[in-house]
Order: C-alpha cells, then sequence, then structure tokens
C-alpha cells in the first residue's frame, strides 16, 4: 500500500525535528551555571541563612515600687555603630571561587568549563568608607567541574593543584567608598592586589559588586585570565579538540561580622 504524501512529509518533518533537538541536548546545550552576578548571590543568601538579631533595650518602666525593662529584638543589619572591624568569609558553602574557560571536546563541540571550589577562607577589614584589608584563600584541590575526568586531570595539567593547592588574593590597596554603605544599595568598586594561581603572583585590578543585606556583605567578580601570566599550560586529553589559552576567574564571596 502507497503511503499518502503528506504522512511522508510529516515523518520527514518530524525525523528534523528530532535531529535538531539531539544536535541542541548533546552539542550546544550547556550544563554550565551562569556567570556570577550579584542579584543571585544576595537571593542565595536570603533563602539559606535568617538574618541574626540582637536584643536591644528599650524603655524602662516603674510599676508598684518595681522597675521594668522592656526589649526589642531588630536585625543586625541596623548601621548604629558603624560597620567598623573584621568581617570573616563565610565557609559554609555560599562563597566559592572559580573558573570559566572555552573548549572543543570529540563528539560534543564546544563547551564552556566551569568548575568551583568551596573551600575558602579570608577576611574583609572596614574602617568609615574604606576597605582597608581583604584576603582570600581558595582551595584548589577541591575544585568541581560537571566533569571527574576533568577534575583528575587538572591535578597534574593546567593548574596542577597537587603541587599548587591554593589560590589567594591579597588587598594591596584600599578600596574607597565614599559613604558609609547602607543596606540593600549596590557598591561598584576595583580592588587591587596580588592574585596567586600557580605558584604565580601578578598584580590585578579586579571589578567588584557589593551588597550589604541582612547582616552581611555580599561580593561577587570576574576577571580574565591569561594562562601564560601564570605559567599555566593548556591541558592535554584525547577528548579535548582544543582548549583557549585563557579563561576567567569568578568568585561569590559573603563576609558574616
Amino acid at each position: 500500500m502507497r503511503r499518502r504524501p503528506w504522512i511522508i512529509a510529516g515523518s520527514a518533518f518530524a525525523a528534523l525535528v528530532l535531529a535538531g533537538f539531539a544536535t541542541w541536548w548533546f552539542v550546544l546545550r550547556s550544563d554550565a551555571p551562569p556567570e556570577v552576578n550579584l542579584e543571585d548571590a544576595v537571593a542565595a543568601v536570603t533563602t539559606t541563612a535568617a538574618p541574626t538579631t540582637t536584643t536591644v533595650p528599650t524603655t524602662t518602666t516603674a510599676v508598684a515600687g518595681s522597675t521594668t525593662t522592656t526589649s526589642t529584638t531588630v536585625p543586625t543589619t541596623t548601621t548604629v555603630g558603624g560597620l567598623d572591624g573584621s568581617w570573616t568569609l563565610d565557609d559554609s558553602g555560599v562563597s566559592f571561587v572559580g573558573y570559566r574557560v572555552e573548549e572543543e571536546l570529540a563528539r560534543i563541540g564546544f563547551t564552556e568549563a566551569v568548575g568551583r571550589t568551596t573551600a575558602v577562607s579570608g577576611m574583609l577589614g572596614l574602617s568609615g568608607t574604606s576597605i582597608t584589608t581583604v584576603t582570600v584563600d581558595a582551595d584548589m584541590t577541591a575544585l568541581q567541574s560537571d566533569s571527574r575526568n576533568r577534575d583528575n586531570a587538572i591535578r597534574n595539567q593546567a593548574l596542577e593543584t597537587s603541587r599548587f593547592p591554593t589560590a589567594s588574593f591579597a588587598l594591596t590597596s584600599p578600596i574607597e567608598l565614599g559613604a558609609l554603605p547602607e543596606p540593600e544599595t549596590v557598591i561598584e568598586a576595583t580592588a587591587t592586589g596580588d592574585l596567586t594561581i600557580h605558584g604565580v603572583t601578578n598584580q590585578v585590578e579586579i571589578p567588584l559588586q557589593a551588597q550589604l543585606v541582612e547582616g552581611v556583605i555580599v561580593v561577587v567578580g570576574s576577571l580574565p585570565v591569561q594562562f601564560a601570566d601564570y605559567d599555566i599550560d593548556t591541558p592535554r586529553a584525547a577528548v579535548v579538540l582544543s582548549i583557549e589559552d585563557n579563561g576567567v576567574m569568578e568568585f561569590q564571596l559573603v563576609f558574616r561580622r
């Protein structure tokens, strides 16, 4: 029995749709997390932790020869007393440092490799309207991407995390804010300091955004990195057809009092 032309045409169209979907799913689709941004970082903080509170005495009332003090619980987001002092980097998993690199893989095509480590520590020092100190240390051996093979490879190639387990940043010039940070206000600034990756230290200027929200300071930023500047060789593997000679270092940092 001859098949009707419209049935054949419909089958051909369906095949083309399936082929297009397969190409998108296996070649063009990317599972890489989005680039860091302040909105997502603030959302991660506000959904994972409630603001800490403090009890402040408000009134004293004399009743029948006795004195009663009533208290009010208020969020610590208040700027009473200023923000001066040391702030410690949150190590509960909301803070991270990572990389983003374009690569071409056999049978897959072009994709974006993203690896992150939440094993970070550090501090931020505030004095008046100036950030006077920032230090961040990242455990590079804890970097994780969507590929175990990639994570294993960088132990002895490229970043060589088995030889250089720590990356760090140290502020070398104060960041002048111009005014005391107000809650919910987005701050844009540039951090000048020493960045150490793969055992090599370079002075860099990192553009960043920050926001004071629910008693914590949320900071995000990214910086293009040329591998040659840090003596990093591009990794080699049978599945890797090509890889860029540069990438992006990105971070999401949460500092608590």
